[in-house]
């Protein structure tokens, strides 16, 4: 007896932080965040989400980065571990949030600009790094997501992106709403499972923040932007 596909009522969102990058020289100096690569903890970061994916021979109709080098970058090396060949789909939109000059933050205000988007429910007036606020990300990434789920040709996606882009992802898909929840820990390189239904509200949300290097995530208990805040303040 042959047995037929089982027909899924939900399709599947893979939603990927990329892997580790250097934003910082020693001497707390930035990078130009629009270039850097990974670093060599980022590489084992996607290589591992990539040996995560192959295990358990999940397969990727459409695979969609934001454009910027550490999203390609990790793309690239999941699809490598997967063994399927597949056009990067670009979409500028889903670019990380845009910080403003880190020179013209005053010292007094310096660790709040770092952290401050990150803590709780924030609001939509908050700025990170005193350059884009919530809200605007909020307004190009939920109508991205909604083209996204418009489209019925794809079961199933995978999605390499950023810290704050996946919060806000999480959080629309939490809520429906137009809120944010900068708590939602997005550890470099981690996975996230989410399925969506063909009613706007029908969402299931199965898997946060899972990074295949360390799953319990022993190591640390910090957040990425406390690290780069205590990197960067050496430059002061």
């Amino acid at each position: 007896m042959t047995l037929q596909p089982i027909q899924h009522e939900r399709r599947r969102i893979y939603l990927m932080r990329h892997g580790s990058v250097t934003y910082f020289d020693a001497l707390g100096k930035p990078y130009l965040p629009e270039s850097v690569p990974l670093n060599e903890q980022g590489r084992v970061q996607a290589t591992a989400a990539g040996q995560s994916f192959a295990k358990e021979n999940i397969r990727f109709d459409r695979v969609i980065i934001s454009g910027l080098p550490r999203t390609v970058e990790t793309a690239q090396r999941v699809l490598a571990e997967t063994g399927q060949q597949i056009d990067c789909e670009t979409w500028p939109e889903l670019a990380e949030l845009r910080g403003g000059r880190l020179s013209s933050i005053p010292d007094g205000e310096l660790k709040q600009a770092f952290t401050g988007a990150f803590e709780g429910m924030v609001s939509e007036d908050k700025q990170f790094l005193g350059g884009e606020s919530i809200g605007q990300l909020i307004d190009r990434i939920h109508p991205a997501i909604d083209r996204l789920r418009a489209d019925i040709s794809w079961d199933t996606v995978l999605l390499v992106l950023h810290g704050g882009v996946n919060r806000a992802i999480l959080s629309y898909a939490l809520t429906g709403q137009r809120l944010f929840f900068g708590n939602l820990a997005q550890t470099a390189g981690c996975i996230n499972v989410l399925d969506v239904g063909a009613e706007q509200h029908d969402w299931v949300t199965r898997v946060i923040n899972l990074s295949p290097p360390l799953p319990l995530q022993s190591d640390w208990r910090g957040t990425t932007m406390e690290a780069l805040y205590e990197q960067y303040k050496k430059s002061r």
